[in-house]
C-alpha cells in the first residue's frame, strides 16, 4: 500500500509539472504570435494548398532521361478532383510537366498536392505540387510513438509525452519568439532548452535528485557547447550569416526583428541537447543506482564509477554527433569530392567549418557533461545521506 501511494504522488508530480510546463508554453506561444500579421486568402485572391484525386491520365508522353538515372520526364494530361478546401469536388484538367528535379508521375487513383491559384470570383488555376505524403507521414509518427510505448511501458509513455513537449517548445514557442518578437537567440533558445530538459527529465525519471542532477549536467555541458562554438566561430569567422538559408532569413529579419547571427550556436544548443540528455541520465542513473545498493560508497568512488560508465558510453555517443553531421551534408560532401576540390579549398570551404563547429561543440559538450554529471551526482548523494 505505500509502494501503492508513493506512485500516486509521483504520477501526481509528473502531470502537475507537465500541465505548468504546457501552460508556459502556451503563454509564450501566444505572446510571440499576438498580432502577427498572417497571409489572407479572399474569395478573389490567395495561394492555397490542398488534396486533389487523380480521376484519369488524360495523355501521358512521359519518357526515361538516361541521363538522369532514367528519371521519368515529359508532360501529362491529368484529370482531377479536388478533395479539401474550398474548391472540394470540382473538377478540373491539369498539365503536369516532369523533369529530373520534378518528377511527380500521376497514376489513376492516386492522390496529389496541388497548388490552387485565385485569381478571380470563383476563377483559379491548379497545377501538381507534389506527392501527397501526409498521411503516410502521420502514420509512420504514429509507429514510431506505438513502438516507444509498447516497449518502453509507462517510461515510453512519459518519453512520448518529453518528446512531444521538447517539439513543442521548439515549433511552437522558440521560433515565433525568434521571428515575431526578435528576441535574442542564444538567451531565448537557452531559455527553451533548460525549459524542456527539467520538464522532459520529470516525465521521464520523477522529481527525484538523479533527474535534478542529471538536468543540471546537461544545461551544463549545452552551455559548454555552446561557449566552445561561440569561440570556435569568432576565431574562423564564422556565424549564423554564413549559413545556406541567411540570405533568406535576413529578408525575414526586416519584418520581425529576427537576429541572424547567433542562429549557428542555436543550433548547436539544439543540436547537441539530446545526446547530452541521454548521457547525463545514464550516469545520473547509474551512481544513483550504485549509491543505492551501496551506500558506504564514498564520493569519490561513487565519481570514479560514473567516469567509468561516462567513458563507455562517449564513444557511440560522439559518433552519433558525428555521423549525423555526416549524412546531413552527404551531397555536399559527394559534390565537393566529385569536383576533386583540394584540401586547402576543403578546409577554407564555410559548409565544412559550420559543420565542424556543430559536429565538435556537440561532442564535447557531451564529453564534458560526464564528469559534470558524476562529481554533482556522488557530491549530492553523500550530503543527502549525512544531513
Amino acid at each position: 500500500m505505500k509502494r501503492k501511494r508513493f506512485d500516486k504522488k509521483e504520477l501526481l508530480t509528473r502531470v502537475l509539472i507537465g500541465a505548468l510546463g504546457f501552460a508556459l508554453l502556451l503563454g509564450l506561444r501566444l505572446y510571440a504570435v499576438r498580432g502577427r500579421s498572417v497571409y489572407e486568402i479572399t474569395r478573389t485572391s490567395g495561394i492555397e494548398y490542398e488534396t486533389a484525386l487523380v480521376l484519369d491520365v488524360l495523355e501521358d508522353d512521359t519518357q526515361p532521361n538516361p541521363d538522369a538515372e532514367n528519371t521519368l520526364v515529359g508532360t501529362q494530361k491529368l484529370f482531377l478532383e479536388i478533395t479539401s478546401g474550398r474548391y472540394t469536388a470540382d473538377q478540373v484538367e491539369v498539365t503536369n510537366y516532369l523533369s529530373p528535379y520534378f518528377s511527380i508521375h500521376a497514376e489513376k487513383g492516386m492522390t496529389l498536392s496541388v497548388r490552387i491559384l485565385t485569381t478571380g470570383d470563383n476563377q483559379y488555376d491548379v497545377s501538381v505540387y507534389n506527392f501527397e505524403r501526409t498521411p503516410w507521414l502521420l502514420i509512420f509518427v504514429a509507429i514510431f510513438l506505438l513502438v516507444l510505448i509498447l516497449v518502453g511501458g509507462r517510461q515510453g509513455i512519459s518519453a512520448v509525452f518529453g518528446l512531444l513537449f521538447t517539439m513543442g517548445g521548439v515549433i511552437f514557442a522558440l521560433l515565433p519568439l525568434l521571428v515575431q518578437r526578435g528576441w535574442p537567440p542564444v538567451p531565448t533558445t537557452l531559455l527553451i532548452v533548460a525549459l524542456t530538459m527539467f520538464v522532459s527529465y520529470v516525465f521521464i525519471g520523477g522529481l527525484h535528485t538523479k533527474s535534478m542532477v542529471a538536468a543540471m549536467g546537461s544545461f551544463g555541458g549545452v552551455l559548454l557547447a555552446g561557449l566552445f562554438a561561440f569561440i570556435a566561430g569568432r576565431i574562423v569567422h564564422i556565424s549564423g550569416l554564413n549559413m545556406d538559408e541567411a540570405e533568406s532569413l535576413l529578408l525575414t529579419a526586416s519584418d520581425g526583428g529576427l537576429k541572424v547571427k547567433g542562429l549557428l550556436i542555436c543550433g548547436v544548443l539544439i543540436a547537441a541537447e539530446g545526446a547530452i540528455m541521454d548521457i547525463s541520465m545514464s550516469v545520473a542513473s547509474a551512481v544513483d543506482e550504485l549509491h543505492a545498493v551501496n551506500p558506504q560508497l564514498t564520493a569519490k568512488e561513487l565519481f570514479r564509477s560514473g567516469m567509468h560508465i561516462g567513458r563507455d558510453a562517449m564513444g557511440t555517443m560522439a559518433n552519433t554527433l558525428v555521423l549525423a553531421v555526416a549524412g546531413t551534408g552527404l551531397n555536399t560532401m559527394l559534390l565537393i569530392y566529385a569536383y576533386d576540390a583540394s584540401f586547402k579549398q576543403l578546409m577554407n570551404a564555410e559548409f565544412l567549418s559550420i559543420e565542424l563547429i556543430r559536429a565538435i561543440a556537440g561532442s564535447l559538450g557531451m564529453i564534458l557533461a560526464v564528469p559534470l554529471v558524476a562529481f554533482l551526482s556522488a557530491h549530492i548523494l553523500k550530503k543527502k545521506q549525512t544531513a
